[in-house]
């Protein structure tokens, strides 16, 4: 088994770990980086780019160094190639998350089909960072539906590319940087220059997996024209580069309408809406949405692990 057929089975075992057991409850990688980062971002702390800029590379380049040091030093120890698969299925388990963003979707939409609207409410920033309070039914579902579209990229695909491209520091490093935006990258007084390079990194580390993504949408839904076309109208419109494509992808895909006003931490968004001609979310798009991103992630996997393979194989 060599390089490339051992970061295809590990990839491929790594996902399915996360299918059948989602996030690990304890001791959860991504939560200790975030801990880690949280403690050098108080110690760089200035309102400062620069300093954003330095943080940025302390925390996604020593993620990064981590797994190069960790696949050496496993090909070293062992250099069976089982071995690196099983360090490769391990970092995909860690830094995947399209379990427990089914779980978390699922659950709101659980509460809402019971009509219980104050526990979707309080489950909501769960999965999203919306102000909930001043939400009715369909606008919770409709915040999830989009939550489910663009963290199908950050959570699922965009790792997978990653991974195809650079393996176990790929995988990380992709996390890291993701984890870093949803930290420090949002436009508040106190982050809007410090977060500026995490965000920037974002933009770029998630170029290629949103369009994968957004691809991979309209071959697996119901209506793939009307994501093309929803695609090509109105990705441009919306305020983030990659989560353009992916939202509007869904929307068309699943026929529905995203987009509209929303609120963040007290300020008020007036976004353009997406697939215009697709009709306003309900409830049971939530549970349309959650399958499409399973299907998205299942070939996302596919797709990854030909290009690596096709890829390498030319190279050599």
């Amino acid at each position: 088994m060599g390089a490339d057929r051992s970061y295809a089975y590990g990839a491929a075992a790594g996902l399915l770990g996360d299918l059948l057991l989602g996030d690990p409850q304890r001791m959860h990688p991504v939560a200790a980086f975030g801990r880690a980062a949280g403690r050098v971002e108080r110690v760089l702390w200035h309102d400062h780019r620069g300093w954003g800029t330095l943080h940025t590379l302390v925390c996604a380049g020593g993620a990064t160094a981590l797994g190069v040091v960790a696949a050496r030093a496993v090909r070293a120890a062992c250099p069976r190639p089982a071995a690196s698969a099983a360090l490769t299925a391990a970092a995909t388990w860690a830094v995947v998350g399209g379990t427990s963003l089914a779980r978390e979707a699922s659950a709101v939409g659980g509460a809402l089909e019971r009509g219980d609207l104050a526990a979707a409410r309080a489950r909501l920033p769960h999965l999203c960072g919306r102000d909930p309070e001043a939400l009715d039914a369909d606008a919770i579902a409709r915040a999830v539906v989009e939550s489910v579209a663009e963290n199908t990229s950050d959570a699922v695909v965009g790792a997978l590319v990653w991974g195809a491209v650079a393996g176990v520091p790929g995988l990380l490093g992709f996390r890291a940087v993701n984890t870093l935006d949803a930290m420090v990258g949002h436009k508040s007084p106190r982050l809007r220059r410090f977060g500026w390079a995490s965000a920037r990194l974002d933009d770029v580390a998630g170029w290629p997996g949103a369009r994968l993504t957004a691809v991979l949408a309209a071959l697996a839904g119901d209506d793939p024209r009307g994501a093309v076309r929803a695609w090509r109208a109105d990705a441009h419109r919306h305020p983030s580069p990659n989560a353009g494509p992916v939202e509007a992808s869904f929307a068309g895909a699943l026929g529905v309408r995203l987009g509209g006003t929303l609120s963040y931490g007290g300020r008020v968004e007036h976004r353009p809406v997406l697939n215009g001609t697709g009709r306003p979310v309900e409830v049971a798009d939530i549970g349309r949405a959650v399958r499409l991103s399973r299907r998205v992630g299942l070939l996302a996997l596919g797709v990854t692990v030909a290009g690596r393979l096709i890829g390498r194989g030319r190279g050599r």
